[in-house]
């Protein structure tokens, strides 16, 4: 595991891994909702088409630019490209933020209490984490910075582990698993990704990701 990280490409390669499956459903969605070809569970979300786009969407380009950004041959040798690219990940993730809480708003019943108050407490801490980000910037603390928008990417990806488990279910069945146990599981996947953004942020500033 060490090894990865110390790696120029490794931290993009494993965040890809993980987060792939989320981003490719969330592109899907996008063009269903574009293509006005959403499946029946769905439907609601066309009374709400900035909300669920700028989710899907936000989602998106936050997954797929995030891993770039925290690889050092992006940072290092295309330091413009990677100060350009960041403007659009902090703005992919406060629409992400904001149209979390939207879609909350407007569709409080579609998930348990818990999933709810995990969605209401992780979408607000999101938009702080990139708050928190894009103050260090401005002051020049680098590693506050990086920590943060490594702490944000966490949370805005959090969902990621448990729809390795969540998709294949739903693709076969038709149906999206349901019950306190999957509950559960969706806020504990969650917390799993701040903790493994945690362990990494103690790695990079105890030098092994230079």
């Amino acid at each position: 595991m060490k090894r990865i990280f110390t790696r120029p490409i490794g931290v993009p390669i494993v965040l890809y891994i993980l987060s792939g499956l989320t981003i490719l459903f969330a592109a899907a969605t996008s063009i269903q909702m574009l293509l006005d070809a959403l499946p029946p569970e769905s439907l609601r979300y066309k009374d709400t088409p900035i909300s669920f786009l700028g989710h899907a969407i936000g989602g998106v380009a936050f997954g797929v630019i995030g891993p770039l950004q925290f690889g050092r041959v992006l940072a290092r040798k295309y330091g413009r490209l990677h100060r350009v690219l960041g403007r659009v990940f902090v703005a992919a993730g406060a629409f992400l933020s904001l149209s979390s809480l939207t879609l909350l708003w407007e569709f409080p019943d579609t998930n348990g209490v818990v999933v709810n108050a995990g969605r209401l407490v992780f979408g607000i801490a999101l938009g702080i984490a990139l708050i928190f980000a894009m103050v260090a910037i401005k002051r020049r603390n680098i590693p506050a910075h990086r920590d943060w928008m490594i702490r944000a990417y966490a949370i805005g990806m959090g969902a990621t582990l448990v729809a390795i488990f969540f998709i294949p279910i739903f693709v076969i069945t038709g149906e999206p698993p349901m019950g306190l146990a999957s509950d559960i599981l969706f806020i504990g996947s969650w917390a799993a990704c701040v903790v493994f953004a945690e362990w990494l942020i103690r790695r990079i500033n105890k030098g092994a990701y230079k």
